[in-house]
């Protein structure tokens, strides 16, 4: 990569990492909900530039999308949960940051010291093939997931209802209310 390339890299690679920090220090939930949205769309911006057209889309569509919407209505249905602020043990944060600081050089050393071999790529888009796959060959595996997660949300959705009590035998009569 060279020139704007390597500029979108960095701003992306910035509002991703951004994001995520954000998101771990930020005590009202709902921006933090906000900063993780700004933190997918970084790493969908990522996978555009690694060439990755299905995966930046499927980041938008699942993630951005999906999670976000699905999180800010369990913040929103949720009582009075917008007002609730999260606060983190403050025990733990040194030898936390001692752990941050000793893998961030760890990976550093190893990211630095490898010697990546770089050759030009070339843009092939890869939608049609996946889509050609999850209609032939993986097409049962991809049914199955789909009847999976049906279940998962008709139990989250009953799982959710208020408890509705008995009805009394005078209420049953046809006629009344």
């Amino acid at each position: 990569m060279s020139g704007p390339a390597d500029t979108i890299f960095y701003a992306a690679a910035a509002m991703t990492v951004g994001a995520a920090i954000l998101v771990a220090i930020l005590p009202n939930i709902l921006y933090a909900a906000v900063a993780l949205l700004f933190s997918f769309a970084g790493v969908a911006g990522l996978y555009v530039l690694l060439s990755a057209d299905f995966l930046a889309a499927t980041q938008i569509l699942v993630y951005v999308g999906g999670i976000i919407v699905l999180l800010l209505f369990a913040v929103f249905l949720s009582n009075r949960i917008s007002d609730a602020k999260i606060t983190n043990p403050t025990h733990f944060r040194l030898p936390a940051a001692a752990i941050c600081l000793v893998l961030f050089g760890v990976l550093s050393y190893a990211a630095v010291s490898t010697p990546y071999a770089v050759k030009k790529g070339v843009y092939l888009p890869t939608t049609a093939d996946i889509g050609e796959l999850l209609m032939t060959r993986y097409l049962l595996p991809f049914e199955v997931a789909s009847v999976l997660l049906l279940a998962a949300l008709i139990g989250a959705a009953l799982l959710s209802r208020p408890d509705r009590t008995v009805p009394e035998k005078g209420e049953m009569e046809e006629g009344k209310g």
